[in-house]
């Protein structure tokens, strides 16, 4: 069967490196999945959840957004911030999405208002992979 080489890395580590049988992706336009032979491309992330399907199931992770690169053997997605699923703090994504709710309020700046509205984004899409995550245990 054939197999592609995956890397996952953020700015302070490298948060997955290894074979899988596919790779799932938020692209900005869509998710899209990448499979050994795929074409090459770039694609610009969105915040979301990557998922790593191996021999031995999936590996689920979360990314703040970033870039995903693909060539035929290997796919290797950057990111600010990477976390896999299972360490994702549910106290701390709660925080930052009442952080950022707070700002929105106070946001003079179209800039204010697209950085918060990013925070507020990045939040819900951590809580929503945490509640996901809590079905698959249950």
């Amino acid at each position: 069967m054939a197999v592609i080489h995956v890397d996952v890395v953020c700015a302070t580590e490298e948060i997955y490196s290894g074979e899988a049988k596919c790779v799932f992706a938020p692209a900005t336009n869509g998710e899209i999945g990448v499979y050994p032979m795929h074409v090459p491309l770039i694609s610009t992330l969105k915040p979301g959840e990557v998922r790593v399907e191996t021999e031995n199931g999936v590996e689920s992770i979360f990314v703040s957004g970033g870039i995903i690169e693909v060539q035929p053997d290997t796919v290797t997605i950057f990111s600010d911030t990477a976390i896999r699923a299972n360490d994702l703090d549910e106290s701390k994504a709660l925080e930052a999405k009442k952080r950022a709710e707070e700002a929105m309020s106070s946001s003079q700046t179209e800039q204010d208002i697209s950085t918060t509205q990013a925070a507020l984004a990045e939040s819900m899409m951590q809580l929503q992979m945490i509640s996901k995550m809590r079905g698959k245990k249950r």
